[in-house]
């Protein structure tokens, strides 16, 4: 550019000299000085290298607008390229959103299928259920004739009738058995099913899928499933005659095993416990630990109903301990065992109070082979580290997990902390399972178990 504003510049200066000489006619009275004849060489000198910087120049401009126009068909080149591996995503996707919609669709009838079958087995369990409970009626009543025959008759034989109708109820049970775990393992299918739809639902939508996919799978309102939740702990409070109040009853109606069985004390709802047979009777173990596994420095709402596993460690709950022993006179025995693998227990005929009281116990020792370490004729209060009962020291904090105290803190403690042999130190003894006796021996304890019984069997 600096070229080209130089050669207009010089060209004026040209053509202004040219005019000059053509001014000065031979008719002037002053005739000029004659000039040289290469004067105008100079002139074609000046303005062919006006001409010469001036192609230069636009030749240096060339080559700058060749090298732009290189830099533009490069780029050119690569935004072709990433275009075209754009194209090939795009693809790739289409692809997987024809799997995904595929897959949704087999879902989706899977579901119906699932839930269909569902439908059926839940009709067929009502029928069952109903079956049962007028085979139960039906029993119930050629029992009480059963009843007056023998007792007008006390040699005659049980009625076939009656022993096949037994029979079949039994048959009854089990089938309902049969029935509720089918029914767990088709209701956690559905769940299965729905987590899968949901999850394939979100893919769909991260890839950036039109909203007509997520209208197809949710545009028709889905009926509130009817599968009924299976809490075998706990069920409605309805009635339940067959059902017997405790594990003595269960023991006397012919289940002579160990194991976990339902109950439903007087006034209360159905829940589940473990029945613990020896010497010729069923116990209800309330209480279980054996490893630490279960953490027992719960809450006062968890100790209330109870935590932990009935076939492992756990705490039946002190509701459930009331509504059981409120029906009679019962029995507490504890059983302990030492890390030298000696065995002890202890029996006490007590009484326990309901929440108003926080459970008050009142024990009275009656047999064991261990010295006792509760206060017997005394009113223990149950305190856990959140809910302690006014008037009383805060042992829960110190000595770890929810128990039954007085007015002191006494180094006994069931459910505290679960220590092992190496816990040498005497806080850290205090605040594990601890069973110290009135002449100071302490016992370090390696598994407890407290069961109940009524007084009268």
């Amino acid at each position: 550019m600096y070229t080209i504003k130089l050669f207009l510049f010089i060209i004026p200066l040209v053509i202004s000299s040219r005019i000059d000489q053509d001014y000065y006619s031979p008719f002037d009275s002053i005739s000029p000085q004659p000039k040289s004849r290469f004067a105008m060489l100079d002139d074609v000198k000046i303005l062919a290298n006006g001409l010469l910087q001036l192609g230069h120049g636009l030749k240096d401009f060339v080559h700058k607008t060749k090298g732009q126009i290189n830099d533009i068909f490069e780029k050119l080149n690569i935004f072709d390229q990433s275009f075209y591996d754009l194209s090939l995503q795009t693809n790739e996707i289409k692809e997987e959103e024809k799997k995904l919609r595929t897959t949704t669709s087999k879902l989706q009838v899977k579901n119906e299928e699932v839930k269909n079958m569902s439908l059926e087995l839940n009709s067929k369990l009502e029928n069952v259920l109903e079956e049962k409970i007028l085979l139960q009626q039906k029993v119930r009543y050629l029992e009480e004739q059963l009843t007056n025959l023998i007792k007008n008759q006390p040699e005659i034989q049980e009625h076939p009738e009656v022993t096949s109708l037994k029979t079949f109820v039994e048959q009854q049970d089990n089938s309902i058995k049969d029935l509720l775990q089918t029914v767990e393992e088709q209701y956690r299918q559905l769940n299965q099913q729905h987590s899968q739809i949901k999850e394939i639902e979100n893919q769909l939508r991260r890839t950036g899928i039109q909203e007509s996919t997520e209208n197809s799978l949710s545009s028709k309102p889905r009926a509130p499933r009817t599968t009924p939740s299976l809490h075998l702990n706990e069920t409605k409070n309805v009635q339940h005659d067959d059902i017997p109040a405790d594990c003595t009853t269960i023991y006397n109606k012919g289940e002579h095993t160990s194991g976990i069985y339902s109950i439903r004390p007087s006034d209360s709802q159905v829940f589940n416990v473990y029945c613990d047979v020896k010497s010729g009777s069923s116990w209800t173990l309330i209480q279980h630990r054996i490893d630490g596994s279960q953490n027992f420095n719960e809450t006062w709402e968890n100790y209330k109903y109870g935590f932990g596993r009935l076939d492992g460690e756990f705490w039946l709950g002190l509701e459930k301990i009331y509504s059981i022993v409120k029906q009679s006179n019962y029995i507490l025995r504890i059983e302990l065992e030492d890390w030298k693998g000696t065995k002890h227990y202890i029996e006490y005929s007590f009484h326990l109070g309901n929440h108003e009281t926080n459970y008050k116990l009142h024990l009275v020792e009656i047999t064991g082979n261990v010295p006792s370490t509760l206060l017997v004729n005394k009113d223990l209060v149950f305190s856990t580290w959140d809910h302690r009962a006014k008037g009383h020291f805060n042992c829960p904090g110190s000595y770890s997990g929810g128990w039954w105290w007085h007015d002191v803190c006494e180094e006994n403690n069931l459910n505290g902390k679960y220590n092992k042999p190496r816990a040498k130190t005497k806080p850290e003894r205090r605040r594990g399972i601890c069973w110290k006796s009135q002449n100071g021996r302490l016992y370090s304890i390696k598994s407890t178990k407290m069961l109940i019984h009524p007084k009268d069997s």
